[in-house]
């Protein structure tokens, strides 16, 4: 996992600059760099707004394998990943009698730990892509948690608005936004306040840089600390950089966003 150096945070994975010399330093990357690049081009071609590309993209990741789908090169990755974002939500108090929303739930790589822990009905997953939910199915199944009771729903935005007024007293979006272009993370920061419950939260993870701001194959997308706080506050919302989060072996960071009267 990569980790968060003055190096990294400074660079601009667009430039040609960059590109050419990550190419010298891994030649063999070069080779699936291109086929990626190509098949991401096809599907931009045939899915003009982003959220129809990238569930094809998912589409297309979760046929070859779920776990690597959402960002796990191995299981015990994935079991690692999901583990500490459990881990960390239960250092920052979170109680069995909450109720979470996890926004691109993916096939639960954290959501196995959450509803096992959570009172049944208290864990509601969406995710843009069919193919990923049938897959946390799956996972629902192997782990033996039918009877918990999560809702697992497909959704087409990041409207939000099949969902209740302040239910939620966690909503929690990993590795979302680091592929999303701002307009969508526009979108949810504009209707999730409505849905937290007094003295809830939402964190969510981000690609950080304190360069350029800049995306690669319109996969993954870099921000700054500070566009993504005063973007929130256009909504009325409070949001404050994480540090504890950046002692992880994770390569994101992570915001916290409040209501303004918490």
């Amino acid at each position: 996992m990569p980790t968060k150096t003055s190096a990294s945070l400074s660079a601009n994975r667009a430039a040609i600059s960059h590109r050419l010399g990550y190419a010298l330093r891994h030649p063999e990357r070069v080779g699936p760099y291109l086929l990626r690049s190509a098949r991401d081009s096809w599907l931009r071609l045939r899915h003009r707004d982003h959220v129809s590309y990238y569930r094809a993209v998912m589409a297309f990741d979760a046929a070859r394998s779920s776990q690597a789908a959402v960002g796990s090169r191995s299981h015990e990755r994935w079991l690692a990943l999901g583990r500490m974002q459990f881990d960390y939500l239960l250092e920052h108090g979170l109680r069995t009698d909450q109720r979470i929303l996890d926004i691109g739930c993916g096939n639960l790589r954290a959501g196995h730990h959450l509803i096992a822990y959570l009172d049944p009905g208290h864990y509601y997953g969406i995710d843009i892509s069919p193919d990923i939910l049938i897959s946390a199915k799956q996972t629902l199944t192997e782990y033996g948690l039918q009877g918990k009771l999560p809702y697992l729903t497909l959704t087409r935005n990041l409207k939000l608005d099949s969902l209740p007024d302040s239910h939620f007293d966690v909503v929690h979006a990993h590795s979302v936004f680091s592929h999303s272009p701002l307009g969508v993370i526009d979108e949810c920061l504009a209707n999730v306040g409505r849905l937290l419950a007094p003295g809830g939260f939402f964190d969510f993870t981000f690609d950080r840089t304190e360069g350029v701001e800049h995306q690669v194959l319109r996969e993954d997308f870099y921000y700054r600390t500070e566009t993504l706080t005063r973007l929130a506050a256009r909504h009325g919302l409070a949001a404050r950089f994480m540090d504890d989060w950046e002692t992880r072996p994770h390569g994101q960071s992570k915001i916290r966003v409040t209501t303004s009267c918490v």
